[in-house]
């Protein structure tokens, strides 16, 4: 099942990954993302312990083929595994087994990685690609989503639609933003309104919240609602 994108925004240094599958809930155990650190999606039969064990050895200072390595060689089940990992140096390393269901493979870029299985044909991985090369103008969310969309225009998955999920980190230990679909009928479609609807008052109010840098973040609610406010007014 599955397919994503891992990427790393050059303007922010945010690491992001976005993806959706015919399967129930795929946010909650595809996606992985330590600040500052590395990103990694596992897929196909998965394995939560490639993104929990695969960020603490990103932690320790391992780079991406160490960690995958490591990974793979205590797991049985890796032929049946897919896994794509993105490092804090931007190397990407990524495997998917041999008992993975066609179509079925990863392809890397400049900044980004996409791995995909039971895909409708190789030109899902493609035209994700395609479409977020061409879209670097987006603010990193939606160029997110719009790669994701461009992978499903081109077949997607080749059971259907139920669950898309999107996960971006910045500089905090905490999401930027962490917006999920579990089950819907159009799922990346959803995705999409949530992360529009993220920008009336959660994105604003994002700002306020403790930081290492300022532990205490903003509670004076005038100075959140004046923020509110002005963003209000440039976009009217």
């Amino acid at each position: 099942m599955t397919w994503s994108i891992i990427a790393r925004d050059s303007k922010t240094g945010q690491f992001g990954i976005a993806v959706a599958t015919k399967f129930f809930a795929v946010g909650a155990r595809v996606p992985f993302i330590a600040a500052g650190l590395g990103a990694i999606a596992t897929q196909a039969f998965v394995n939560p312990y490639y993104g929990i064990d695969g960020i603490k050895l990103l932690r320790e200072g391992l780079n991406a083929h160490d960690v995958l390595a490591t990974l793979l060689a205590t797991d049985d089940g890796r032929e049946s595994r897919q896994v794509h990992i993105m490092d804090a140096t931007g190397t990407i390393a990524a495997h998917t087994g041999r008992d993975c269901i066609d179509w079925c493979g990863h392809l890397a870029g400049s900044g980004f990685s996409i791995a995909g299985n039971m895909l409708a044909d190789p030109d899902v991985l493609d035209e994700t690609a395609r479409t977020y090369i061409a879209n670097d103008s987006l603010p990193f969310p939606r160029r997110l989503l719009a790669a994701m969309r461009g992978g499903e225009a081109a077949g997607g998955d080749k059971r259907g639609k139920q669950s898309a999920a999107l996960l971006i980190h910045g500089e905090e230990e905490w999401s930027a933003l962490d917006l999920r679909v579990d089950d819907h009928a159009d799922p990346l479609a959803e995705l999409d309104r949530l992360e529009k609807v993220s920008h009336e008052l959660w994105v604003h109010f994002r700002s306020s919240m403790p930081t290492r840098q300022n532990p205490a973040g903003i509670t004076d609610r005038s100075v959140i609602d004046a923020r509110i406010a002005a963003a209000r007014a440039r976009q009217s």
